[in-house]
């Protein structure tokens, strides 16, 4: 069964104060622009355009919330990195999701995404150093793993979870390709723990 199958758009936010309350839980996504989120969230959801896929880097320049049902949301993130975005916009961004990361009371965890060929760039790390000082969950997707061979991936995903584990405790990471359909299941269980996980922690919140 597909994790987002369900999953209804629910509104955009270009600025915090556009952002709905703090209530329920949030899973965000968060990725370089062109490193494969929109195609992850749609191959996670088994939906073609759940996310908009664009062959333009720099695309996604909204907050996009989706609706999971039983206040629960899949949370879209701009793409950071593209280098044509105007500066102006980069700072914005920049102050939009390093708050949104580091201050958002219904964020449980983060599903980072990063293209298997050019893993743990020095942005990836920035938003890392943002958002691993809360003490939640990120869940790294290698994703185009397809694009590798199978020994270069598999010491790919070696590499990256050995640097992981040096620096960033509550860090795990596979690998993922949405065109070959690979890592969903690993994906799926993993987030799936945290959706139930948190619906947990919601509970205890509500009675104490």
């Amino acid at each position: 069964m597909a994790l987002f199958q369900e999953a209804r758009f629910f509104i955009s936010a270009e600025k915090l104060a556009d952002l709905p309350p703090p209530c329920g839980i949030e899973i965000a996504f968060a990725g370089r622009s062109n490193a494969g989120k929109s195609s992850a969230i749609n191959t996670l959801a088994n939906r073609n355009r759940l996310a908009f896929v664009s062959k333009t880097p720099g695309r996604t320049q909204l907050i996009n919330f989706f609706s999971l049902g039983n206040d629960r949301f899949l949370v879209d993130l701009p793409g950071y990195g593209y280098a044509k975005v105007p500066e102006a916009m980069r700072k914005h961004w920049q102050t939009v999701l390093s708050r949104y990361l580091m201050e958002r009371e219904s964020l449980y965890g983060m599903v980072l995404i990063m293209d298997a060929r050019h893993p743990l760039t020095p942005l990836d790390h920035q938003m890392l150093n943002w958002f691993l000082p809360t003490g939640k969950p990120v869940h790294v997707l290698l994703t185009k793993a397809d694009k590798l061979s199978k020994q270069k991936a598999a010491a790919t995903l070696r590499s990256v979870r050995a640097e992981l584990g040096r620096t960033y405790p509550n860090c795990t990471a596979q690998l993922f390709s949405s065109s070959k359909r690979v890592g969903i299941e690993e994906a799926e269980t993993m987030i799936g723990k945290w959706l139930s996980s948190s619906g947990e922690v919601a509970a205890f919140s509500a009675t104490h």
